[in-house]
């Protein structure tokens, strides 16, 4: 009697183990494909801006993902117009329904440097005045975090379209010069708090 059980439970086993080792397979290949879900994008708002940019974004669970962007322009345009810079954010995005389409809301922090100078900009907002940058240059870095909503249009399997405006603080600490292309210096390590946009993206977006 002892031999017959160990023989059907042998067998039991025989006929649950591999339907166990498939399931398991199954389960783990359908985990791996959802956690590498992934995207490259960039803002063409930037690229038009001739500001040159590139952005990763990577699913942390079903309703999070992490994007990290970052830009930068090297070049004096026109008659000596500035905009020199170089800027890093990271930001932690929450979905509204699935990653990667519909709605988000975005949490960033942000870090980079910046020589900018005879820009036309006739206006000021919420404390800062850009008509400052069209008879000064100001050189320096700044630091700060924002929160952000978007939407992402599927518009195929790989590609997405996807809108962002983000508000927030920075702190800035700069010199500044009377003229885009002079040396002397007006002031030296001022600081500024900035509160306005911190993120304005319109960005063509790459699916893996």
């Amino acid at each position: 009697m002892l031999t017959s059980t160990y023989k059907n439970v042998k067998l039991l086993h025989k006929r649950r183990f591999p339907a166990l080792l498939t399931s398991l397979a199954l389960a783990f290949a359908a985990f791996s494909a959802d956690a590498q879900d992934a995207a490259i994008k960039t803002n063409l708002l930037y690229d038009a801006t001739l500001s040159p940019n590139f952005g990763a974004e990577v699913g942390l669970a079903p309703r999070w993902t992490l994007d990290l962007s970052g830009n930068f322009n090297l070049w004096t345009v026109g008659n000596g117009h500035k905009w020199r810079h170089w800027l890093v954010q990271p930001e932690a995005r929450y979905w509204f329904c699935q990653r990667f389409a519909g709605h988000f809301l975005g949490f960033h922090v942000l870090g980079g440097q910046y020589n900018a100078g005879k820009l036309d900009l006739p206006f000021s907002f919420l404390g800062t005045n850009f008509r400052n940058l069209k008879d000064r240059r100001y050189e320096g870095w700044g630091v700060g975090a924002g929160v952000a909503y978007g939407y992402a249009w599927p518009v195929s399997k790989h590609w997405n379209i996807e809108a962002e405006f983000g508000f927030g603080w920075i702190w800035t600490k700069f010199d500044s010069y009377p003229c885009a292309d002079c040396g002397n210096r007006l002031d030296h390590g001022k600081t500024h708090n900035y509160i306005g946009p911190t993120k304005v993206a319109v960005n063509l977006v790459y699916l893996f």
